[in-house]
């Protein structure tokens, strides 16, 4: 771990190194190391780490280790990683970042199929990830206890609501991990702590089980990674296990192509909110790196409409009345409503007093997806590009579970202005490590979005970025 500084990391000459996934599975297969040598190297980063960025919930190291020695076959075959703690796992816990249970929840009974589809891969987990409750805010910060920290930055925020998982991939403890995107959860947090995030689009991958029945489907998994090819092989891997034949095919993205693309670029996202002066700054150095490399950059303003952030936030708050209305159903008898954040009791209460609007809400929401399609058919781009969020990673507490509902609720609109757009319409977008916040020493996402299925061109242009050689790495 490094020194009294507020960064922390756990990089060190051990059998994982600064390896990405991919760079781990080649030792792995080459018999340099045993996937219980690479197992019990991420298990003792995690202890040394995770007293400084509380990113652990469950640890499930003993079945790890177990786990290790007859690893499934596959191309991450050994390679440890963590999972969000929404996941079913049979014989795993579930909390989903909720503190209204009188005691532990009772272990899963099934493994959904998303988990499946990872576990195919050949990863090993080593336990359950912290998110704020039930995914609702973009910093995972809870009513009681610390928060989940930045391993940049241990005073601001990872993001939300995969930030046990960013933070733990940026920490390097594992190189990569779990995450799950209803609003931003994948591409906040990873642009947070300096990783790539991929929101695939609508039915690229496996469902968990909770996604299953959304009103609108906004919610997908997926991965963080510290590499675009860890993203690239997940994603051409995920595609041998379940294909979605609505969708174009990813295929295995090596490297970087020559191609050129046409793309345009705003700081503004809607209803007057978008980024602040330093954020601006940074999309425009983004524009004028994309466009050293050959691309054609063209200012662009999304046309969306001001009502789709009222629509969004009544979809939003169906999931707060639901939890507080129904939870106990779900949950068990040990589930307290009462004693759920006041984020969700807020929402709750949002629906009941919109609850008129909120089938059309829905109805629009649903149909999003077409005006998406226009949106790049008739503009003639291939991608846009805008921040990740609106300004640098909050201080802890700025988004804390806390706040009065409407000041919380208020905030997290307006840090995370720019991703719910592709949940609504289910197309792919990637964050981005491009640029820095330097005085604060904090990463700065970059987000790319491309029209539905599009997720081999987005990552042609991540591998293009990387290429460029502007990230950071935290080691350095």
């Amino acid at each position: 771990m490094s020194g009294k500084s507020k960064k922390v990391h756990v990089f060190r000459d051990d059998a994982l190194g600064e390896l990405d996934a991919v760079g781990i599975a080649e030792r792995i297969s080459k018999k340099e190391i045993t996937p219980k040598e690479a197992v019990a190297a991420a298990i003792e980063r995690a202890k040394d780490a995770n007293p400084s960025i509380n990113a652990i919930v469950t640890e499930l190291y003993d079945r790890a280790l177990k786990e290790s020695e007859s690893v499934v076959a596959g191309p991450f075959s050994g390679v440890p990683m963590f999972l969000k703690d929404m996941l079913n796992v049979q014989g795993v816990p579930v909390h989903h970042g909720t503190r209204a249970y009188k005691e532990t929840p009772k272990a899963a009974t099934t493994t959904d199929p998303i988990a499946q589809q990872i576990f195919a891969q050949g990863f090993v987990s080593l336990g359950m990830s912290t998110m704020p409750e039930f995914g609702f805010t973009a910093s995972t910060e809870f009513p009681d206890g610390d928060a989940t920290r930045n391993p940049w930055n241990t005073d601001h925020s990872a993001g939300g609501s995969s930030g046990g998982s960013a933070a733990l991939v940026a920490a390097g403890v594992v190189p990569i991990a779990h995450a799950a995107d209803g609003g931003g959860s994948i591409r906040i947090p990873a642009g947070a702590c300096g990783l790539v995030g991929l929101k695939a689009s609508r039915g690229r991958l496996l469902k968990a089980a909770k996604f299953k029945r959304q009103p609108v489907e906004i919610a997908i998994d997926g991965i963080v990674s510290r590499s675009v090819r860890d993203t690239a092989h997940f994603y051409a891997e995920a595609e041998k296990y379940y294909k979605n034949r609505r969708l174009p095919d990813i295929g295995l993205i090596e490297g970087p192509s020559k191609r050129k693309y046409r793309i345009g670029f705003t700081a503004d996202s809607i209803k007057g909110m978008g980024a602040d002066a330093e954020t601006a700054n940074g999309v425009n150095e983004t524009a004028k790196l994309l466009a050293s490399l050959g691309h054609e950059i063209v200012p662009f303003a999304l046309p969306v409409k001001d009502r789709f952030i009222d629509d969004f936030a009544n979809l939003w708050s169906v999931g707060g009345f639901y939890f507080e209305r129904y939870g106990k159903k779900v949950f068990g008898e040990t589930y307290e409503p009462a004693q759920l954040s006041g984020l969700t009791k807020g929402l709750s209460e949002h629906f009941r007093q919109n609850k008129a609007k909120t089938a059309a809400s829905i109805v629009r929401l649903r149909n999003s997806f077409r005006q998406y399609r226009r949106m790049f058919n008739s503009s003639g781009l291939d991608m846009i590009l805008t921040p990740t969020t609106s300004h640098v990673p909050p201080a802890i507490g700025y988004l804390s579970m806390t706040l009065p509902y409407e000041e919380l609720f208020d905030r997290i609109q307006k840090w995370a202005c720019f991703t719910p757009y592709h949940n609504a319409t289910g197309g792919p977008s990637i964050s981005l490590p491009v640029q820095h916040y330097v005085e604060e020493d904090l990463p700065m996402g970059m987000l790319l979005s491309a029209n539905l299925g599009q997720e081999a061109m987005l990552l042609d242009i991540a591998y293009q970025l990387e290429a460029a050689k502007t990230w950071k790495k935290i080691w350095e």
